[in-house]
């Protein structure tokens, strides 16, 4: 279903068809996104319906609501299923109570269960694309702040910056027109990096709302600044270190992700795809390529594809 067809005919259903609506026109979020929440909330309604036996209210919606519908879902899916249950209910109630539908919410006791798995040093793709997604659906931020966030993860992975690079980026450093951005690296050595349309499109929904970020009760913004806080100061590394860490337990349940795991994830994903490693080395900045060798991080099974397609020998072998 498309976004703004009811989720039920009830007040409940109604509110959480506005959400989704927000996600999609607001947030900028993608269809995938949209489409996973929506079937998240939609199992919500019907669970709420089905406990008051007809038409869900927002009041009639409690704690023991939620409790029993994480139980229910718990019986039959993983804990990592049932925190992105969880997370899309957080999401919709704290949407209610910033549009003033309700005044507490009757998610932000609840604890999330516990995901264990593996911790990689990198990101797939698939993990990667959830860390991009998780501002358009965070229970914290505001549309603006989200929509920065959005901006600064696709430059960090789809650039492959540092921090530092990152926040010292200037609004007349992005050229639209080039899909590039000149960036400052170690040694304020000048560089020009790409960046893919996902990427502009995140940078435009951010500009469009940038002048929101400034200081409460001055008005004051940084005026080059192209990242800025809440208040309008330009964001700081430290800050953006800890925003990775949260989008990072928020879109995969890794709470440990470091900005640099991004950049190297970056890497890595540009070589898998074919990627010329001296232009990977230029790119991110590598005085030799020795160091962008170290990015390189491919699975056996990969280096023995790329052998038996490229190696004349193994050719001939496979010819004979």
């Amino acid at each position: 279903m498309e976004p703004g067809a009811p989720l039920s005919a009830d007040a409940l259903g109604r509110e959480a068809a506005k959400f989704v609506d927000h996600l999609a026109f607001e947030r900028r979020a993608s269809r995938h996104t949209v489409a996973a929440y929506r079937r998240d909330l939609l199992q919500f309604v019907e669970h709420a319906r089905a406990l008051e036996g007809g038409p869900a209210s927002l009041a009639s919606v409690t704690r023991f609501t939620l409790r029993d519908f994480l139980g229910t879902v718990s019986k039959e899916r993983t804990a990592a299923t049932v925190a992105r249950k969880l997370s899309a209910v957080r999401a919709l109630f704290r949407y209610l109570v910033r549009v003033g539908k309700l005044k507490d919410s009757p998610a932000e006791q609840l604890a999330t269960p516990k995901v264990r798995r593996r911790l990689p040093s990198m990101l797939n793709v698939e993990s990667a694309s959830e860390v991009m997604e998780a501002p358009a659906t965070a229970p914290f931020g505001t549309d603006a702040t989200c929509l920065r966030d959005a901006a600064l993860l696709e430059v960090l992975y789809g650039s492959g910056l540092r921090v530092s690079e990152l926040v010292g980026l200037d609004l007349d450093a992005v050229s639209f027109e080039d899909g590039a951005a000149r960036v400052f690296g170690k040694g304020k050595k000048e560089r020009i990096v790409p960046f893919g349309s996902k990427c502009a499109l995140a940078l435009r929904a951010y500009l469009a709302v940038r002048g929101e970020l400034r200081h409460p009760k001055t008005g004051a913004q940084d005026p080059t600044a192209l990242f800025l806080s809440h208040d309008g100061r330009r964001l700081g590394a430290r800050w953006v270190q800890k925003l990775v860490h949260r989008y990072g337990a928020l879109g995969t349940g890794r709470p440990d992700l470091h900005p640099h795991a991004l950049r190297h994830s970056c890497a890595t994903h540009l070589l898998e795809g074919g990627a010329d490693l001296r232009a990977i080395q230029e790119m991110l900045g590598h005085a030799s390529l020795s160091t962008t060798q170290r990015y390189t991080h491919l699975s056996l099974d990969r280096l023995l594809e790329v052998y038996d397609k490229s190696h004349p020998l193994a050719r001939a072998s496979h010819d004979d």
